[in-house]
């Protein structure tokens, strides 16, 4: 009999199957893949780790995960700073004086608010009822046309007219010279990928590969006292109100045998609608690779159907009504503890799916 079995070898699973072996808790982690690691999960490639389920990028704010996270691997300084690729042209992201520069050739901070006011301007009356709306209204046609319209419908799989504007907030513009994403002061790739991270955090369980927990669902009920379960949350329950919506991704991975270096930067969007991918990933510079190959990911968002891999919640008015519905099941079920990006059908950077899980340890431990 084991006290926890985990359901999932991703961050949640590894993270929370470490708590409990530190109190002494025999447990099993099972995971329908052949693999550990969930998306984050690196393939090795001409000597390159490959991030066969997309970029994942370590940063967070919160010093605790950060300490926590390098207890079980080394990270380098590796700092996001992604391009942008209109129609030829590169722009670099955030946006930021650079991105300024490089659309109007404006030098100072106030010659760029002046050409953004400028922009705006025919807009300012409007109240957005769209995407579209919204981003015109927040950063006129330039930035919008360029940078944003093409990128979001293909994520979407939709027009911008037809996107709720409640999903651009507000634009991130910086009047610095910085093209570091994050604001986050702590940022790295564990160094040989994230595998050896989570192989370090399920040290001391017992892990099993290629077992489906759904195929035999109540005799691994019978074997242990308590489940962690990181599925899909309306999967577990038989889809008994509904299935859940996610957006999905198709990733077309090219080695390059006759190129040490591709596109010079780890990762370049391509915001114009016409070109089908939204960014191609080449993995070595996450790395800071110096191998006399490199390995290309194109990246395509996909409508999702089930039996595909569920990547983006979509968390809209009708979506949250029917997860809080399988929330108030799972509620009801003292056995079964549902966390994650799918057990709790909430979009999770890496850092916060850690933090979740600390907490649930710490709550249940």
């Amino acid at each position: 009999m084991y006290d926890f079995l985990i359901v999932g070898a991703g961050l949640y699973g590894a993270v929370f199957a470490q708590q409990a072996i530190k109190k002494g808790k025999k447990v099993l982690v099972i995971e329908k893949r052949d693999h550990i690691a969930g998306n984050a999960y690196c393939e090795k490639r001409a000597g390159i780790n490959v991030h066969k389920f997309g970029a994942h990028i370590f940063h967070t704010s919160n010093e605790e995960v950060w300490e926590y996270v390098n207890q079980f691997a080394s990270f380098n300084n590796y700092v996001n700073s992604p391009l942008a690729n209109y129609k030829g042209k590169i722009y670099n992201l955030p946006f930021n004086m650079n991105t300024f520069y490089q659309m109007w050739g404006t030098i100072t901070p106030d010659e760029a608010k002046a050409e953004i006011d400028k922009q705006r301007a025919k807009y300012k009356d409007t109240e957005p009822s769209n995407l579209e709306e919204q981003a015109l209204f927040l950063g006129g046609e330039d930035i919008y046309e360029k940078l944003i319209k093409g990128y979001t419908e293909k994520q979407w799989g939709r027009p911008a007219t037809e996107i709720p504007a409640f999903i651009i907030k507000r634009l991130p513009f910086r009047f610095t010279y910085n093209n570091n994403y994050f604001n986050d002061p702590y940022q790295g790739i564990p160094k040989g990928g994230y595998n050896v991270l989570v192989e370090n955090l399920l040290k001391g369980a017992e892990v099993k590969l290629g077992v489906d927990f759904l195929e035999n669902k109540e005799y691994y009920k019978s074997i242990a006292d308590k489940i962690i379960y990181t599925g899909e949350i309306d999967q577990y329950f038989e889809y008994q109100y509904g299935q859940l919506e996610y957006r999905s991704l198709k990733f077309e991975h090219e080695l390059k045998e006759d190129c040490d270096n591709y596109q010079g930067n780890a990762v370049v969007n391509y915001t114009e609608r016409e070109v089908p991918f939204t960014r191609i990933i080449e993995h070595k510079h996450f790395e800071f690779g110096t191998q006399p190959q490199t390995v290309i990911t194109r990246e395509y968002p996909m409508d999702w159907e089930k039996g595909m891999e569920p990547y983006y919640p979509i968390n809209d008015d009708r979506n949250n009504a029917l997860y809080e519905k399988y929330k108030s099941l799972g509620e009801a079920d003292e056995k079964v503890i549902f966390g994650g990006r799918l057990g709790e059908y909430k979009y999770y950077d890496m850092d916060k799916v850690i933090a979740s899980a600390l907490n649930k340890a710490e709550e249940i431990l």
